[in-house]
């Protein structure tokens, strides 16, 4: 039986905060409990979040339904607003993206399958925002290297289109070179 300091360690270790960045998750299947068939997490996006880069998921589908608010997507060329109840599937390789630009903030179920490792790249991403040392989009040299370094560390999970793959390969390398470490 859990004891109440594993039960808050639990329920803390399911909250993803990345506040710096407009949003924060509430993990709801991680990916050991489905076995690594899919990462699933409530998103709460605040009205103005510009989203992440365009990438891919190379191995993966990306899936997000809308609970409350809007979401505008981004799906291999074309914007569309999802309201709640309303669903977009990302297909694996299809570039894609999302935004708030919306006076309200939204809230969606965002569930990646298979999960593969892209819950420790999540996680990683939160430790390196809770300190302070990554903001999205990047503000600075160091978070452009941090961040390149990570898309790197994960690029069977998540690759950038925009800015090119390549290019955050050659930030990747020289933060390497220059000493940055990504959290474990």
């Amino acid at each position: 039986m859990p004891t109440p300091q594993s039960q808050s360690q639990s329920q803390s270790d399911r909250i993803l905060d990345f506040a710096a960045t407009g949003m924060w998750w509430e993990v709801t299947k991680t990916t050991e409990e489905t076995n690594g068939a899919s990462f699933e997490a409530i998103n709460i996006v605040v009205s103005g979040f510009e989203g992440p880069p365009l990438h891919i998921h190379p191995h993966a589908e990306e899936i997000y339904s809308v609970l409350e608010g809007k979401l505008d997507v981004y799906v291999n060329g074309q914007w569309r607003t999802l309201g709640p109840g309303e669903t977009a599937t990302v297909p694996v390789g299809v570039p894609h993206t999302l935004k708030n630009p919306h006076p309200t903030e939204v809230r969606l179920i965002n569930i990646h399958q298979p999960a593969l490792d892209i819950e420790r790249m999540f996680r990683r991403m939160h430790r390196l925002i809770a300190d302070g040392k990554l903001t999205l989009p990047p503000k600075s040299f160091s978070a452009t290297v941090l961040i390149s370094m990570l898309f790197v560390a994960h690029s069977k999970e998540i690759r950038s289109i925009k800015p090119p793959h390549l290019v955050m390969g050659a930030f990747a390398i020289l933060g390497k070179c220059l000493g940055y470490r990504l959290p474990v």
